[in-house]
């Protein structure tokens, strides 16, 4: 892709996520999924890895999604709904906020529930476009992230790593984290190679994930 084409994208990316994002349902069990409409791209996450913070950046909103330091909060799927645009261009985006995995301190029964709740929403999910597994930088991959891009593989559903909170590392610690990352994706053919590298704090990343979303609901749309 050309530099303008990328430049286009990173500025209908500012644009739509500049728009008025909210959040429209959220949803406990699978029954109470809401119809499905547009393009969704949902984001995945060890409890406490960033999500609702990054959510919060992308779109410039604080109070979008909750964000907490107690980890394993969101206990269900969360969706947030974007603009129309005036010219009608780039609409029908929307996130999706899954609940945080490998959260040990939660009963049993209700990760089982969570689990079953992410896996049957992968499977089914006919405009889930991706997913963004979130990574963070400053502990890499877990087991419990091989697991999921395992159960990613098995439900064909393209998916994508974040590497999270990127200001709290150093730079060459950062760059032996990006490199592991890639090796071990490697292991994955259903993983889209590129890696993207974010900070919620600093804003790093944030573009080019936006410009990466606005491709993808061209695609589909």
């Amino acid at each position: 892709m050309t530099d303008k084409a990328d430049a286009e994208l990173i500025e209908a990316g500012r644009k739509i996520f500049a728009g008025d994002w909210q959040f429209f349902w959220a949803s406990p069990s699978i029954e109470a999924l809401p119809p499905m409409k547009g393009v969704e791209v949902a984001f995945a996450g060890r409890s406490n890895v960033g999500k609702s913070s990054l959510i919060n950046a992308l779109t410039g909103r604080n109070g979008l999604a909750r964000t907490s330091h107690t980890p394993g909060r969101t206990q269900e799927l969360i969706f947030f709904e974007g603009p129309t645009p005036a010219d009608g261009k780039d609409a029908g985006l929307r996130l999706v906020d899954m609940p945080g995995y490998g959260y040990a301190s939660a009963p049993k029964t209700k990760v089982a529930s969570w689990t079953m709740l992410i896996h049957k929403f992968l499977q089914g999910r006919a405009n889930l476009a991706r997913v963004y597994v979130l990574i963070d930088s400053r502990h890499g991959f877990k087991d419990v992230d091989h697991d999921v891009l395992k159960t990613l593989d098995k439900s064909a559903v393209s998916y994508q790593v974040v590497l999270t909170k990127s200001d709290q590392v150093k730079k060459a610690e950062l760059e032996e984290t990006l490199a592991a990352t890639i090796a071990a994706l490697s292991k994955h053919p259903a993983a889209f190679p590129e890696v993207l590298v974010t900070s919620s704090r600093t804003g790093n990343g944030m573009p080019e994930l936006r410009a990466a979303m606005i491709r993808l609901l061209r695609e589909r749309v």
